[in-house]
């Protein structure tokens, strides 16, 4: 018997997780999987029969998911909702369902000053570990979304580092599902050889830019052969790779990471390039784990 679809976010009751509930709610819709709302508390205690509110211990946890439930279908009445309260810490509880989830989604902070170095333990530890894609979402996008017109097209970043073959069909069957244009952006830095005096070697910058070019088109062939009807849009960026995803992001509905599941020892657990973006995108943020 074939698995359930399930998307699965997270909900701790702020304002950003029940931003994620209702982008994780819209993208269980467009699937058409269940959604499961995930609520994770360590003191959880065992259900009695016919506790009174006033004296259930698990009545404020029951609570968060249940609004959300209630709010979540009358936007979507033929979606499929399941709650799920789990007596674990949020870490453990959100890993464990990624075994089974098609997506995890979870809510992200604000990008103020203060917060800019600061994802949450929580989301920074399920990201780098879960071993399906999770989707970062922050509260405002809405707002953001009218300073900053968005276009509906998602992007990928490719590294070009070697086989991503999970990161690029996550990123088609999204553009896909969403009918959208799909954007494959690719940022290099440029060598040292080629600053001149004053200036920039047209000729060594010409021929990077070829290189790259070659190499993106090849990892991408096989890619829009399975997948004709999703229009691709390929860039290269002589910068860095965080700047040029981000920058590819700002009228984006979706950017999609990559991140290897085996990484050195000494490694930050997340690569520079998915922790930037998710600090600094616009939009969403999935990452994809890939050998």
């Amino acid at each position: 018997m074939a698995m359930e679809s399930l998307v699965t976010v997270g909900l701790d009751g702020s304002a950003e997780s029940l931003a994620a509930a209702h982008w994780a709610a819209e993208e269980a819709d467009r699937r058409k999987a269940t959604l499961s709302l995930l609520h994770a508390w360590p003191m959880l205690a065992p259900e009695a029969v016919g506790t009174p509110p006033e004296v259930d211990q698990n009545y404020w946890a029951k609570l968060i998911v249940h609004d959300a439930h209630v709010e979540l279908h009358d936007q979507y009445p033929d979606l499929r909702i399941a709650e799920d309260l789990v007596a674990a810490d949020a870490v453990t509880a959100l890993l464990d369902v990624a075994h089974r989830s098609q997506l995890l989604v979870l809510g992200s902070r604000g990008l103020s000053h203060a917060a800019s170095f600061f994802l949450g333990d929580t989301s920074m530890d399920v990201v780098a570990q879960a071993e399906c894609p999770v989707a970062l979402v922050r509260a405002g996008l809405d707002q953001d979304a009218q300073a900053a017109p968005r276009t509906g097209g998602v992007v990928v970043g490719v590294s070009l580092h070697g086989p991503c073959d999970e990161l690029l069909r996550f990123a088609f069957q999204t553009a896909a599902a969403r009918e959208v244009p799909l954007h494959v952006v690719h940022g290099r830095s440029l060598p040292v050889a080629v600053y001149v005096p004053w200036a920039l070697d047209p000729d060594a910058i010409s021929e990077i830019t070829a290189d790259a070019r070659k190499e993106l088109d090849e990892a991408l062939r096989p890619w829009r052969g399975r997948f004709a009807g999703v229009s691709v849009v390929d860039v290269v960026r002589l910068e860095s790779a965080a700047r040029a995803v981000v920058h590819e992001a700002a009228t984006a509905d979706l950017l999609v990471l990559g991140r290897r599941r085996q990484r050195p020892a000494l490694a930050p657990r997340l690569g520079n390039v998915a922790h930037a973006a998710a600090h600094h995108a616009p939009c969403p943020v999935a990452v994809v784990p890939h050998d």
